[in-house]
């Protein structure tokens, strides 16, 4: 059996009247992402760890910003992309922790959502994906509402 683990990270500015879409949720808040996508910074994590897993480089990597196809682009997609890569080097994902830090708004209420988006897209059972959050406590660019980071950790088994 080859495991392999992947360490993913993502951060995005946050700015006033912009759709804030977390794990494929579109939450509402006064601000959301800055970014060439629909700035999903989770998905983004995740798509990270996955591809880090299999040392194959970064989102960026793959689906440039400087390319205009992904404009705008629903994250959900590119992580569709990248599962077929894991599918396609031989593996399968057994589990999925992500963390996503932002001092508001509260991300509880839409955490099981998440979870069942996140789903969807990657065909593996709930119960194998973990969404969290927390705050920064007022600290740093999280804590000042200036950006969104996320972070992800992902096992992968051949």
């Amino acid at each position: 059996m080859d495991i392999r683990i992947g360490h993913g990270y993502d951060v995005h500015a946050l700015a006033e009247g912009l759709r804030l879409v977390l794990c494929g949720v579109e939450i509402e808040h006064t601000k959301g992402c800055v970014a060439h996508s629909d700035g999903d910074v989770a998905i983004h994590a995740i798509c990270d760890s996955l591809l880090g897993a299999l040392a194959l480089g970064d989102i960026g990597k793959l689906f440039p910003d400087s390319d205009a196809r992904y404009k705008g682009i629903d994250s959900r997609l590119l992580l569709k992309e990248v599962v077929k890569v894991v599918a396609d080097n031989g593996y399968s994902i057994s589990n999925i922790d992500c963390t996503i830090a932002m001092q508001r708004p509260k991300l509880r209420p839409h955490i099981d959502t998440m979870r069942e988006r996140l789903s969807e897209v990657v065909g593996i059972g709930v119960e194998r994906i973990s969404v969290k959050a927390t705050t920064t406590e007022h600290l740093g660019f999280e804590g000042r509402e200036e950006g969104v980071s996320a972070t992800a950790v992902t096992l992968l088994i051949k």
